[in-house]
């Protein structure tokens, strides 16, 4: 039996989680191919568990009700559980429900109660998506090369939004969400803001990805977009404790997350050679078996970071160490898998070849170095970079990364 730090509340949560893992499994090679079909899916249960998410009792969440437990989602440990079964069935579709996501966590870090309140609000209206909008296009997340500018109006009216940013996930559905612009020189003057997307000068445009394709990664261009006063993230504080220490703080919460929706691919691989393998020599077992066993200590490992971000936000070394490690496991993983099936294994079986992409984009999500392994998804698509190996050595080595996926 592998290690595990889960009470019997968070089994409890695990179990119901994977069930709906299980849906998510049948619904989302159909995403692979029709992004925008997710809308058909708001019905299921993993569906309506992360579109309500990350909505405190405070502010009117119901959260998730399971035997006598209540889960909000308020924690990195109970966000870990979900999101691993979740991807364990399918990742593109996790990522592609509507709720909170990244922009929630960083509400809960930096929002007032007003500023909740109005968030909160439109999340519990009907099913909704947020972004997260860091990453400009041949910037990363660079504190001190973001150019998106927030500028105050003259005749004291709205503040002024005019930028671009790149690969945010789900903007070109999304109802809301938060946008980072600078409003002085530094780290220190940078600062984010609540966007509503209905509001003119604001456009979002799907960008061609070879995984996790349905969570829709997206470029935004923000043309004079006005963002009243009440909607600064961070207006009561200092320049310190808000901007780009707040966007820390938020993926130090976030990375474990992140690291479980690497290792339920890996689970995934794993599942798939079980299910479709037949049967396998002393050699296929063994590799196997070694790969479920690295499998168990890495989520052993994710586990525990939730757990230390859950005791102080602030300490995120062992969440980065756990992301990095359920990326290279991912990869390699997947990679492994096909293995078992032979050299046509990804064109033979195409579950297997989604899961093999959609691992490829788990690394740059929130806060990666290596953020343009996205240009090169584009470029694959768009015939530009030769198909040998889809991450050739000179990709990927940014070292101003943060994409915002979701």
């Amino acid at each position: 039996m592998s290690a595990t730090v889960l009470d019997d509340r968070l089994v409890t949560l695990r179990d119901a989680a994977r069930e709906w893992g299980a849906e998510f499994r049948a619904a989302g090679a159909g995403l692979d191919t029709d992004p925008d079909g997710v809308g058909a899916h708001l019905d299921l249960a993993g569906v309506r568990c992360l579109a309500t998410m990350l909505v405190p009792g405070e502010f009117g969440g119901a959260g998730l009700s399971l035997g006598a437990h209540r889960f909000h989602g308020m924690t990195a440990i109970e966000r870990t559980v979900v999101l691993e079964e979740l991807a364990r069935g399918d990742a593109g579709l996790m990522l592609a429900s509507p709720g909170a996501s990244m922009s929630g966590v960083l509400v809960d870090v930096l929002a007032d109660r007003e500023q909740k309140e109005w968030f909160y609000g439109r999340l519990l209206e009907r099913p909704t998506w947020t972004f997260f909008a860091l990453t400009e296009p041949d910037r990363g997340s660079d504190a001190t090369a973001l150019e998106t500018a927030l500028k105050t109006s003259p005749d004291g009216g709205p503040h002024r939004l005019d930028g671009r940013k790149k690969y945010v996930g789900n903007a070109a559905r999304a109802a809301l969400g938060v946008v980072f612009a600078r409003t002085g020189p530094g780290p220190l003057g940078v600062t984010a803001v609540l966007v509503d997307t209905a509001d003119p000068g604001f456009h979002a445009e799907p960008l061609e990805s070879l995984g996790l394709r349905a969570a829709r990664i997206c470029e935004l261009t923000l043309e004079d977009v006005a963002v009243p006063a009440e909607r600064v993230l961070g207006r009561d504080r200092s320049p310190a404790r808000r901007g780009m220490w707040a966007c820390v703080q938020t993926f130090n919460r976030l990375r474990p997350g992140v690291a479980a929706i690497a290792v339920g691919i890996a689970a995934a691989a794993c599942d798939y050679v079980l299910a479709e393998r037949g049967p396998l020599g002393r050699d296929g077992r063994d590799r196997l078996e070694e790969l479920g066993r690295r499998i168990d200590g890495v989520r052993h490992l994710v586990q525990l970071s939730a757990i230390e971000v859950d005791a102080d936000g602030s300490r995120g070394h062992l969440a980065s160490a756990a992301k990095a490690e359920a990326c290279r496991l991912a990869e390699e993983a997947t990679l492994e898998a096909c293995g078992f099936f032979g050299p046509r294994a990804r064109w033979e079986h195409p579950a297997l070849d989604k899961l093999v992409r959609d691992a490829r984009g788990v690394e740059f999500m929130e806060g990666a170095g290596n953020i343009q392994k996205l240009t090169v998804f584009q470029g694959l698509v768009a015939g530009k970079v030769g198909r040998g190996d889809p991450f050739p050595a000179h990709a990927g080595k940014s070292s101003s990364g943060g994409s915002s996926c979701r």
